[in-house]
């Protein structure tokens, strides 16, 4: 009997041995299992962000070709700054002043009269000028400044010694006819211009109508 005992025992420890040795065999398992999936996961992660920065080079490559089209755009400028080789206006400076009738002489008739002034230009490029002139008649008791005529002002373009001419228009006085204006020169300003020339007054008196809606003396503008 003491040997079914011992025997049984025996073979209880031995099964037990071989029960513990099978659980410590199946965590080994687990916990190689939880080791392996774990570098996979970790590789996936550092795949992917890689990829998300290849989008934004991308986005980046897309953005540097917008500059180079605002880059070609400002090109366009150059064809502005072509602009810069227009003519310019006729200056005081570059114009001689005289009158059209060769010695300014004037007739000595009682109506109404034309006297062509003429703005030369004396620089050695061509220049554009256009409006009414500024003229003004003097005499020892003052000045008055002309009036303009009706008539619409066209841009004349004068070459390097070419002319252009604008008319002043006025009644001569005579004895009984008014307020006599005795002028003994006369102030040109060429349009959009300040400085002035001065020319003898060829004729004689004129009749002075400076307060008078329509006056008889006036100025045209140039090449009008």
């Amino acid at each position: 009997m003491r040997l079914l005992h011992a025997a049984t025992a025996l073979a209880a420890t031995s099964a037990l041995a071989l029960a513990l040795t099978a659980c410590g065999n199946g965590s080994g398992n687990d916990t190689a299992g939880d080791q392996s999936s774990a570098p996979t996961s970790s590789a996936t992660a550092a795949d992917g962000a890689p990829a998300e920065n290849a989008g934004d080079t991308k986005d980046a490559g897309s953005s540097t070709g917008g500059s180079g089209s605002s880059t070609g755009g400002g090109t366009g400028t150059g064809s502005s700054d072509g602009s810069g080789s227009s003519t310019g206006r006729c200056h005081t400076a570059g114009l001689d002043f005289s009158f059209g009738s060769g010695d300014g002489k004037v007739s000595s008739s009682d109506d109404q009269q034309h006297l062509a002034v003429v703005l030369k230009n004396k620089t050695s490029a061509a220049c554009t000028i256009q409006g009414f002139p500024g003229v003004d008649l003097k005499s020892s008791g003052g000045n008055w400044s002309l009036t303009r005529s009706s008539t619409t002002p066209k841009k004349v373009t004068l070459a390097a010694g070419s002319s252009a001419t604008f008319t002043i228009s006025f009644l001569p006085w005579t004895q009984g006819s008014g307020t006599e204006f005795k002028a003994t020169s006369v102030v040109v300003t060429p349009p959009n211009e300040t400085t002035s020339a001065s020319l003898a007054w060829p004729g004689g008196s004129v009749l002075l109508q400076d307060g008078a809606t329509h006056p008889g003396t006036y100025t045209g503008p140039v090449g009008g």
